[in-house]
């Protein structure tokens, strides 16, 4: 067994960094990886690991024939649970963490695109019990997933009944507990997310979501901090 674990955050794309992730994360030894299109990773076992993170993307969670990392990062993932890593997937990797845990993940009734609230059903847990009972957070999607058997809910929209599971040590979010200004700037300057943001809000999607940016990121700070500061602290007891 390694005497000294590291914390793996796997990102898809440039512009999904992990925001307030990192900041919870701040003096544990972290790497950053991104292998969604390699056939081969080279991936830590679990017991190399205090933390696994798994960051958003546009890509479908099932699409492994263009995306080969996606298996990969899905076999982790499921051992991950298994060992009790404290484990934290975020949109697509909350999605991906679904698919490991063989539970469906499929297109919503809705895109969710913006600030907008989301309910929270359980006050103690660790991670979201902050933003309960509810608090306006950053949604940007379309599919989403469903709870895996034996794990718990957390919150809900009236698009999306499942926005957040836990089961263990492991939570998947559909929404961006993450977000920073910052963060939200290089996705406004992305052309990707500005497609997906034009398609879904209209011609003054950006004018809207600087709007709802300023509104509700700094307020959503602390207690988004408050619950990753106790992931990390989860990471911390594993090393």
């Amino acid at each position: 067994m390694p005497a000294s674990r590291h914390v793996l955050i796997l990102r898809h794309v440039p512009w999904e960094g992990p925001g307030l992730i990192a900041t919870a994360l701040d003096g544990l030894p972290v790497r950053v990886a991104t292998v969604v299109d390699d056939a081969d990773p080279r991936l830590p076992a679990v017991d190399e690991l205090c933390g696994l993170v798994v960051m958003g993307g546009p890509m479908n969670a099932d699409d492994t024939a263009r995306h080969p990392g996606l298996a990969a990062e899905r076999r982790l993932l499921a051992d991950a649970v298994a060992a009790d890593v404290p484990t934290l997937g975020v949109c697509l990797g909350g999605q991906l963490l679904a698919r490991a845990l063989d539970a469906p993940v499929h297109a919503g009734a809705g895109v969710e695109l913006g600030w907008a609230p989301v309910t929270v059903a359980d006050a103690d847990d660790p991670l979201l019990g902050a933003l309960a009972p509810a608090r306006p957070v950053l949604h940007w999607h379309s599919d989403v997933f469903e709870a895996p058997a034996g794990a718990t809910p957390l919150a809900a929209t009236a698009t999306t009944p499942c926005q957040a599971f836990r089961l263990g040590s492991a939570w998947a979010l559909q929404f961006h507990l993450e977000a920073t200004r910052s963060l939200v700037d290089e996705w406004l300057a992305e052309p990707v997310m500005g497609a997906e943001a034009a398609a879904a809000l209209g011609p003054d999607w950006r004018r809207t979501l600087v709007e709802q940016t300023t509104e509700h990121c700094d307020e959503l700070r602390e207690p988004a901090l408050r619950g990753l500061d106790a992931f990390a602290e989860l990471v911390r007891q594993r090393r």
